[in-house]
């Protein structure tokens, strides 16, 4: 069965599309290649809808050369400081475009799916959550019950796209794995929806202690939203570790949740969260 790597531009710094950060994967696509030669690895790398332009990406300036454009940068969203409709003179973080972002991602599923698992990089790791949360048993409903809250309409066209796939005979379950590489939680009561209740998919979250864009205490909002999270913790910045200890864990995490899902392990809600790892204790395949 395939495997999915939703990948993403990162939100701060440079951005990326989806060919580009194909190139920067390709070490764990041939890491998990050679670990399970009974499935075909599928790898589909859709670009985020949302086009910046310079002025969207803190700290780049582009002096024009020759008359020639700036590279394409894409993203999945626009962080916006927007003023809050539930408090007086209070501001919130809105991702503008969030939406065509989803249906972008669902999109990709419909057309090449299904999918065993998620993978996503900074701002797609963000995304990535989303979209393993959207695809967990009950999660319609729980989006429902917001109803008599002010963010009930936001929330309910968020999650619209991914309703299909909750349909009876519809051929994307709930997801397998998900591998966050510095992942983060979206902000606020906005987005609480995609955490609530917690995540029961399987995820394994990278965390650089040297990484200046996505700081720990940042992803770890995120890992405590996750009731089987599991951490990897590298001695780098912000991007995807590619050397062997890294590269083992994620094969044998992935490897791990494939053959529970074979064996008919739960994958359902009420499972305590998995103990906390650093990658050198991690039970890895090679």
């Amino acid at each position: 069965k395939p495997l999915a790597n939703i990948s993403s531009p990162i939100p701060t710094g440079y951005t990326q599309s989806g060919p580009l950060f194909h190139s920067k994967t390709r070490a764990l696509e041939k890491a998990l290649t050679k670990a399970l030669p009974t499935h075909s690895i599928h790898f589909s790398y859709p670009t985020g809808p949302v086009r910046l332009d310079p002025a969207d990406i803190p700290g780049y300036n582009w002096a024009p050369d020759n008359n020639e454009e700036p590279e394409p940068a894409f993203g999945w969203w626009r962080r916006k400081d927007l003023p809050s409709p539930t408090a007086n003179g209070d501001m919130e973080i809105v991702y503008t475009g969030l939406q065509d972002g989803l249906d972008r991602i669902a999109e990709t599923i419909t057309t090449e799916g299904p999918f065993d698992g998620v993978i996503g990089f900074s701002q797609g790791a963000c995304a990535a959550a989303m979209v393993a949360s959207l695809l967990e048993p009950g999660k319609r409903e729980s989006f429902a019950s917001a109803a008599d809250t002010p963010d009930a309409a936001p929330m309910e066209r968020l999650s619209s796209s991914f309703y299909p796939f909750h349909n009876e005979g519809n051929p994307q379950p709930q997801l397998k794995f998900a591998i966050i590489y510095s992942g983060f939680a979206a902000p606020g009561t906005r987005y609480s929806k995609f955490y609530e209740p917690p995540l029961t998919t399987p995820t394994l979250h990278f965390l650089g202690t040297l990484d200046g864009v996505v700081e720990e205490p940042r992803s770890r909002a995120l890992i405590d939203r996750c009731e089987k999270a599991r951490e990897a913790v590298h001695p780098g910045g912000h991007f995807l570790p590619s050397q062997r200890p890294w590269l083992d864990a994620a094969v044998g995490f992935v490897r791990e949740c494939l053959e529970k899902d074979k064996k008919g392990g739960d994958q359902g809600g009420g499972g305590k969260r998995e103990e906390e790892e650093d990658v050198e204790d991690m039970d890895v395949p090679f």
